[in-house]
């Protein structure tokens, strides 16, 4: 995932080239789509699990051992902030997985499977939540998206203009990301941050949450982040562009 600039490569496809260069060599005048059908049904689920570890085992586990469309993750200070609005996260959680995954029928096997999956991640799982309908997806569409809202509610109280990343990382470095991540925030912002999103993506928003006097240091912080970021292969923005803010990177 990448979307700061050219990602230039040998033997690269020119759509890679055009999609993330922001109108810089050109506009779309015409563009022809090919549509999926629906899904049948989807599940869907917030899984908890007691720690870090069984979060992250679970994540390179599921990404071999089904085809879900999407895996979000939350660690411990994010479940935090959502717990004032969601009581019901259970108080044992200190880390949790959104994931959705398309089904051909409602009766489909695999939800049988990824109830095996979950027994064998050691997640939280009379804790967890499950579904199938559109009203469950949505409550779990408003989980995920009250996080960002929190931050910014957050910041908006310290006085601070958005401190985040938007780094991605080849998947096989997920976890390295992640350490480093945690690391280096436990530091100068421990109980100070929120880490969350696109797990499967190995693409996760690091979200600072310092005093005003501390604008500085986060910033400082964040352009290791993405020094760390290059160095390991990845981009330092996925999704979000970089605009006059991140310029400099």
């Amino acid at each position: 995932k990448h979307s700061c600039g050219y990602p230039l490569r040998p033997g690269m496809d020119w759509i890679d080239l055009f999609v993330g260069s922001e109108g810089t060599l050109g506009v779309v005048t015409e563009a022809e789509l090919q549509l999926l059908p629906a899904p049948v049904a989807v599940l869907g689920g917030v899984i908890f699990f007691a720690n870090d570890a069984d979060a992250l085992n679970a994540v390179n586990d599921w990404r071999t051992s089904a085809t879900p469309r999407m895996i979000e993750y939350f660690d411990r200070p994010s479940l935090e902030l959502l717990r004032g609005r969601f009581p019901e996260v259970p108080s044992a959680a200190a880390a949790a997985l959104l994931v959705e995954q398309e089904l051909e029928s409602e009766d489909d096997r695999e939800t049988s499977r990824w109830l095996a999956r979950i027994e064998r991640a050691q997640a939280l799982v009379d804790d967890s939540w499950f579904g199938m309908s559109n009203a469950d997806r949505e409550r779990f569409r408003l989980f995920r998206h009250a996080l960002p809202e929190l931050v910014n509610e957050t910041l908006r109280r310290n006085g601070c203009l958005k401190m985040g990343s938007d780094c991605a990382v080849p998947v096989e470095r997920n976890r390295e990301m992640l350490d480093f991540y945690r690391a280096r925030l436990d530091e100068k912002f421990r109980g100070r941050y929120a880490i969350f999103g696109h797990i499967g993506d190995a693409h996760l928003h690091v979200n600072i949450l310092p005093a005003k006097e501390q604008s500085a240091e986060a910033a400082e912080i964040l352009l290791d982040f993405a020094r760390k970021a290059v160095e390991l292969g990845g981009s330092v923005s996925a999704e979000h562009g970089l605009g006059k803010r991140k310029a400099h990177l």
